[in-house]
């Protein structure tokens, strides 16, 4: 399940998507018009600026812009800031692979197998569910 900082994130960035090369957003209005909590907000968006996903301008006029077209922007790229990895298991995961305690030979391993797949579709989806997708959800 996606945590709600995950889900907060996600609203944020489609919000940022809608508004993409048409300026800066500050926090309150993004916090009011995703109804999420501000101070929550405030640490999202500089979880996403380490990332290299937004950035921000200081000032009156300044706030928060995307670094990306919302295009390269995609679900799994949000999901794996904010809740880890795709994969059920650690074992089957492509950036965060460690091997099962309990697994005595990972190549005939009957849930690995499965679960290989499951990931993979899983990845594919959430790859091609970009920010733009999203916005023309509307």
């Amino acid at each position: 399940m996606m945590s709600k900082r995950c889900k907060y994130a996600l609203k944020a960035m489609v919000r940022l998507a809608r508004n993409y090369n048409q300026g800066f957003l500050s926090t309150s209005i993004i916090a009011q018009d995703e109804n999420i909590p501000k101070k929550f907000l405030e640490q999202i968006l500089l979880e996403l600026k380490r990332a290299k996903l937004v950035n921000s301008k200081q000032g009156k006029v300044g706030g928060y812009y995307l670094l990306k077209s919302p295009d390269e922007v995609s679900l799994a790229d949000i999901y794996r800031i904010f809740d880890g990895p795709i994969a059920l298991t650690p074992c089957v995961s492509l950036n965060f692979y460690e091997a099962c305690d309990d697994c005595v030979d990972e190549a005939v391993c009957y849930l690995r197998k499965e679960l290989m797949i499951v990931r993979e579709k899983t990845r594919k989806s959430m790859m091609e569910a970009t920010l733009t997708k999203f916005i023309n959800k509307d």
